[in-house]
C-alpha cells in the first residue's frame, strides 16, 4: 500500500499545481490588463513560460532518468513557489519595460515548475502503480483525467481571488497551500521513486521516424490555433469590449476547460461510434482538423453576418471548438502510441509534447500581435490558418499502424 499511497501524494501535490497553474495565469492576465497593458504586451508576459515549456518537456525524461521522479515533483513544486513569491514583490511604481521584463522572467520559472510537476506526476504511475490491478489502473485514469476540470477550476479561482483579494495577497495564499503540498511530499515519497538504473543518450532524444514527426507538426498548429484565441483574445474581449468582471471571464475560461477535458475524457467512446469500435487512424486528425478549422472561420463570419449578440456568438462558437478540438487532441494522443516502437514510446511522447508546447508558444505571442492589429476576429481567423495546416500535415499521416486499445488513451490524453 506505500505504492498507492505515495501515489496518492502524487496526485494531491499534481491537483494543487493544476489548481495554482491555472489561477496564476488568469490573475496576470486580469491584473496587468486592468493596469493598461497592451494585448502584445499581455502576450509577451508569457513568452518565457511557453518557452521553457518546450524545453522541459523535451529534457523533462531525461533529468527525471538521472535525478529521479521525486526530485522532479519537488523541484517543481518548490519553483512555484518561488515564482509565485517573487511577483507578490512587484512593485507598481517601476516603469512598464522593466514589469514586464521582471515578470517574464518570473514566468519562466513557473513554466518549468509546470512541466516538471506534470512530467513527474504522470510517470510515477508506472513508477509506484501496481501494473497488474486492473481496477487500480482504470482509478489512476480517472485521477490523471482530472487536470482539465482542476486546470478550468483554476480559472475561477484565479478571477475570484483577484476580485476578492487583490494581486499580492492571492499570490501569497496560494504559495502558502504549495508550500504546504511541498513539505508532506518531501516528508513522505520515497528517494528512489522513479529514478532509472541506466538513462538514454542525449542524441536519442529527437525522433526521426517520419510519422512522429509529422503528427508532431500536425500538434504543433493543433495547439498554437487553440492558444491564438485563448491566452490573450477572448479573455480581453470579454473583460474590455463586453465589460464583464474579473470572475465573470475566469469563470467562463473554467467552464471552456472544464467542457473541454469531459469531451476529451468521452472521445474513445464517442471515436469508437464512428469506426465501429475499432481505434481512429490519420484519416480521423485530418477530418477533425478541416472541422475545426471551419468552426473558426463561422465564428468571425457570424460576428459580422449574424444580428446575435457578440458574447453568444463568441462563446458559442468556442465551446463548438471545444468539443472538436477535444477529439482531434484524442486522435492525436492514440497515434502518439500507435506510431511508436514499445521502447522508444516516453522518448517520442516527450518530442510530441515538446512541439506541443511549441505551438503554445507560438500561439501565444500571436494572441497578443493579432488582437492589437485586428481584434478578436483576427485571433479567429489566424486560428483558422493554423487548424487548416494541422489538417493539411495530417494528410500525409500513415493510414495503418500498431493497434492500440482505446481504453489506453484515457491515460494517455490531455498532455496540454
Amino acid at each position: 500500500m506505500s505504492g498507492i499511497r505515495s501515489y496518492a501524494l502524487v496526485t494531491a501535490a499534481y491537483w494543487a499545481f493544476t489548481l495554482s497553474d491555472g489561477a496564476l495565469r488568469l490573475l496576470v492576465l486580469l491584473h496587468f490588463h486592468a493596469l493598461g497593458y497592451t494585448p502584445v504586451e499581455l502576450a509577451f508576459l508569457f513568452v518565457l513560460y511557453e518557452f521553457f515549456g518546450v524545453v522541459t518537456n523535451l529534457l523533462g525524461g531525461w533529468i527525471a532518468a538521472t535525478t529521479g521522479l521525486r526530485s522532479t515533483l519537488l523541484g517543481g513544486l518548490a519553483l512555484q513557489v518561488v515564482a509565485l513569491g517573487a511577483l507578490s514583490l512587484l512593485d507598481p511604481t517601476w516603469g512598464r519595460a522593466v514589469s514586464v521584463a521582471y515578470v517574464t522572467g518570473v514566468q519562466a520559472l513557473s513554466g518549468i515548475a509546470k512541466d516538471l510537476t506534470k512530467m513527474s506526476s504522470k510517470s510515477a504511475i508506472k513508477a509506484l502503480v501496481p501494473q497488474d490491478d486492473s481496477a487500480l489502473f482504470r482509478w489512476v485514469a480517472l485521477l490523471t483525467g482530472s487536470k482539465n476540470a482542476l486546470k478550468g477550476a483554476g480559472f475561477f479561482l484565479g478571477g475570484l481571488l483577484l476580485s476578492l483579494f487583490g494581486f499580492r495577497y492571492s499570490l501569497w495564499g496560494m504559495a502558502a497551500g504549495l508550500v504546504f503540498i511541498l513539505l508532506g511530499a518531501l516528508v513522505q515519497l520515497p528517494v528512489a521513486m522513479g529514478k532509472a538504473k541506466g538513462k538514454a543518450a542525449f542524441s536519442t532524444l529527437l525522433s526521426k521516424s517520419r510519422e512522429i514527426n509529422l503528427l508532431s507538426a500536425a500538434r504543433f498548429f493543433l495547439f498554437g490555433a487553440r492558444d491564438i484565441w485563448f491566452v490573450v483574445g477572448v479573455p480581453v474581449f470579454l473583460s474590455s469590449q463586453m465589460g464583464w468582471t474579473f470572475t465573470e471571464v475566469g469563470s467562463s475560461l473554467a467552464l471552456w476547460v472544464i467542457g473541454y477535458g469531459f469531451i476529451q475524457s468521452c472521445a474513445p467512446a464517442l471515436l469508437g461510434r464512428f469506426t465501429g469500435g475499432r481505434a481512429p487512424r490519420g484519416g480521423a486528425a485530418q477530418v477533425l482538423a478541416f472541422g475545426l478549422a471551419a468552426v473558426m472561420a463561422l465564428i468571425p463570419l457570424a460576428l459580422l453576418f449574424t444580428p446575435l449578440p457578440p458574447a453568444a456568438v463568441v462563446l458559442g462558437g468556442l465551446a463548438a471548438f471545444g468539443v472538436v478540438f477535444a477529439l482531434n487532441s484524442s486522435v492525436h494522443s492514440y497515434l502518439i502510441l500507435a506510431y511508436s516502437d514499445g521502447d522508444k514510446v516516453a522518448l517520442n511522447v516527450g518530442f510530441y509534447y515538446m512541439a506541443n508546447a511549441s505551438g503554445r508558444l507560438i500561439g501565444t505571442l500571436l494572441s497578443g500581435v493579432m488582437y492589437q492589429m485586428a481584434g478578436l476576429p483576427g485571433c479567429l481567423w489566424t486560428s483558422m490558418a493554423f487548424a487548416l495546416a494541422s489538417a493539411v500535415i495530417a494528410l500525409w499521416l500513415p493510414r495503418g499502424g500498431k493497434e492500440v486499445a482505446l481504453s489506453q488513451v484515457k491515460v494517455e490524453v490531455g498532455g496540454d
